[in-house]
């Protein structure tokens, strides 16, 4: 029985990929008018359900309903006919196109004249009206990330949408820029639009949605769960299915001689410009510093620099005593530096590549697994195998493509790669961005077994409660040099360096 407020019902959705079951009999109810977040780990299925929803995928088994009309949709443009819109996580828009061209492209209307001028005082009303102001004659190359956003958003609401499924939608925006979305998003509620919010990040589920749905493992493990009546902690059990512990207990040690030491290093950025002015930095073994900073001051070229992916106009870099600048990235595996790189698609893996050619490429050229200018791939696949178990990485098999895993897989195999080539050094940058909580509790855990034993941490991260949870000591970066150290833990002293107020 349908209720009269549920503009969609969802009940017994299967959907089977190779080797997966993405969706497992998944029911899912909205409600008009109302806010209702999907919440669950990477890889949960909760993407899968959605992507059915808005007619990207077919469902094997199951039925859905939209405003008490049962539908069966074979494509997007089904789903949008029917008032269905999807925000996707990576934006779909063309860059060298004006706003209101974006919005119009693959209208079936205007087809033969554009009559530009009308069509973009039609797009500055709508945005007007829910909140969502952006100049209809700007270029996308020209917006921020958050504009972007909004026109994504407008090009749904221009369709017609009153049901929009947004698809992490916080994971590329800032903290001032996810509070202006979720403004946006309770004054469209108001104006009668249905939203469905796909996430893994609690705090935002709990400051945002009216009810919850969680999934794991392509199930759903609790339905309609009101945000009044629950909590984080709550929710993170039903996400991970155990207890979460949101901060892992850190152990006190002495830290041991410096490892690594970078000193009066300089670098420019990739339009030439300064990014690191006479930097100086010591990590010694068994210690974690955290590096804090806003973002676009000098962090990516840091990282970048000290493991040899940018060259360094001047200064060193240090790897126990051995003057590692400007060599090749090879030179600093093979002295015991790991890397564990903010892009993990694209710098951190190669996505085409099997788990087992991602997993050995520290080890293709060492006995056992390198015989000669030969590869063993028996045993490079049992190498694989071992890794997956151990740091227990979801996957149907080792020879599976890299690209088919979740954020929060790919980061593990990223990690059991590195900590296995047993480093002196690593630098683990934005190590946990993008993961849910139950994957973010597993990195603290491996980084801080890390530092347990013996190795030097540089990590760099923008979450502060991160830093202030693992570092022994916080340094803080503003355009490009270190202005202050922090090992009290004094959150508005950092605060102060990072804008450079102190």
């Amino acid at each position: 029985m349908i209720e009269p407020s549920s503009v969609i019902q969802m009940r017994g959705i299967v959907k089977r990929f190779p080797g997966v079951l993405a969706s497992d009999h998944v029911d899912f109810e909205l409600r008009r008018g109302e806010i209702h977040a999907l919440l669950g780990e990477n890889g949960a299925g909760k993407s899968t359900l959605m992507n059915i929803l808005a007619g990207l995928y077919r469902a094997d088994e199951g039925t859905i309903v939209v405003h008490d009309k049962p539908v069966n949709f074979s494509s997007p443009r089904q789903a949008i006919q029917a008032g269905i819109g999807m925000i996707h996580q990576h934006f779909m828009l063309v860059p060298s196109q004006s706003v209101t061209e974006n919005i119009l492209l693959g209208l079936d209307h205007p087809r033969f004249r554009l009559r530009l001028a009308e069509n973009e005082r039609r797009v500055a009303e709508l945005g007007e009206q829910f909140g969502l102001k952006v100049d209809p004659k700007a270029k996308i190359w020209q917006l921020s990330v958050g504009e972007q956003q909004r026109v994504e958003i407008l090009k749904m609401l221009y369709r017609g949408a009153d049901i929009l499924i947004l698809d992490e939608p916080t994971a590329v925006l800032g903290p001032a820029e996810t509070e202006q979305l979720f403004k946006t998003l309770r004054g469209m509620t108001t104006q009668g639009k249905s939203i469905i919010f796909i996430s893994h990040k609690l705090n935002e589920v709990m400051a945002i949605a009216d009810r919850v749905t969680v999934m794991r493992r392509g199930k759903v493990t609790a339905a309609d769960v009101s945000t009044k009546s629950t909590s984080t902690a709550e929710l993170a059990r039903l996400m991970v299915g155990r207890e979460v512990l949101f901060r892992v207990q850190k152990q006190p040690q002495t830290p041991g001689p410096v490892v690594l030491a970078i000193e009066d290093l300089t670098a420019t950025n990739d339009r030439g410009l300064p990014a690191l002015q006479k930097l100086n930095l010591q990590v010694h073994a068994g210690e974690i510093v955290g590096l804090a900073g806003v973002a676009g001051n000098g962090q990516r070229e840091l990282a970048e620099v000290a493991t040899g992916l940018r060259r360094a106009a001047s200064g060193r870099i240090l790897l126990n005593g051995e003057n590692l600048t400007n060599q090749p990235v090879r030179r600093a595996i093979a002295r015991g530096l790991a890397h564990v790189p903010e892009d993990r698609n694209r710098v951190g893996s190669s996505p085409n590549l099997s788990l087992t050619d991602n997993m050995i490429m520290k080890q293709y050229l060492q006995s056992p697994i390198g015989r000669g200018w030969q590869l063993d791939a028996g045993e490079a696949a049992a190498f694989a195998q071992r890794l997956k178990q151990s740091y227990e990485i979801s996957a149907p098999s080792v020879e599976t493509q890299a690209r088919l895993l979740s954020g929060g897989n790919l980061q593990r195999l990223i990690l059991a790669r590195e900590i296995t080539a047993q480093p002196k050094a690593m630098i683990a940058m934005q190590p946990t961005q993008g993961l849910d909580v139950g994957a973010v509790e597993v990195v603290h855990r491996l980084l801080l077994e890390q530092r347990q034993q013996g190795v030097a941490i540089l990590l760099i991260s923008e979450e502060l409660d991160e830093l202030l949870s693992l570092s022994d000591r916080v340094a803080v970066i503003y355009e490009g040099a270190i202005v202050g150290e922090v090992t009290d833990g004094d959150i508005e002293k950092i605060g102060q360096l990072m804008t450079g107020s102190v």
